[in-house]
């Protein structure tokens, strides 16, 4: 069974028996969920459950075996993935505008500020710390058009004191936009204001 999106229910995004094996090995069994629109979602689940898997298959990147999807037909996605995916020579600002081209650079700079990268605007992302790498990205979706928006791991390699402003940063960026958070820890959910936790 193809997985099938549809304008049902546009007060939530309907997962309904999402299955996905790959090689013979079954990642995803009979997966079923509903993400209210308009509010932040949490995914929880031990390595290699298949989590992000799932999120593939939401973003159009993966075709479940068998499955429906309802509602998010027309949205527009924006991710973060588990790795950084920076274009290494260029600057943070280049690659946040890779994406969003019509952003001015001013917009771009006072985020980055917000985040604690204020001097490192002009650097080339391949000289960046692998946190201040993963601030580049997690901005780069933040600062897109976007109806719905995934996050897989997008904290980790973050300092405690870090964490915690670019968890208030993103939340603030968030508001009011749907959000699926995959995390490992229930406390980054709880500072996300996270309506669910959902076990996969």
């Amino acid at each position: 069974m193809e997985v099938r999106e549809g304008r049902e229910g546009r007060e939530e995004i309907r997962i309904s028996g999402i299955c996905k094996s790959f090689e013979g090995k079954q990642v995803l069994r009979d997966f079923s969920a509903r993400l209210p629109l308009g509010k932040v979602s949490c995914l929880m689940a031990a390595s290699g459950a298949g989590k992000t898997t799932l999120l593939r298959i939401l973003m159009g990147l993966e075709q479940a075996d068998q499955g429906q999807l309802h509602g998010l037909e027309g949205l527009k996605k924006s991710a973060v993935f588990q790795e950084d995916r920076l274009c290494e020579y260029l600057s943070p600002v280049g690659n946040i505008r890779l994406v969003s081209p019509k952003l001015r650079k001013e917009d771009v700079l006072s985020a980055m500020e917000a985040v604690g990268l204020r001097d490192c605007a002009a650097q080339p992302c391949s000289e960046l710390s692998g946190g201040m790498r993963r601030r580049v990205a997690l901005l780069r979706a933040l600062l897109a058009e976007y109806d719905i928006l995934f996050l897989d791991e997008p904290f980790k390699g973050l300092d405690a004191e870090t964490k915690t402003l670019v968890i208030r940063d993103t939340r603030e960026r968030c508001e009011g936009r749907t959000v699926l958070l995959v995390s490992h820890e229930p406390k980054e959910a709880e500072e996300m204001g996270a309506v669910q936790l959902i076990r996969l």
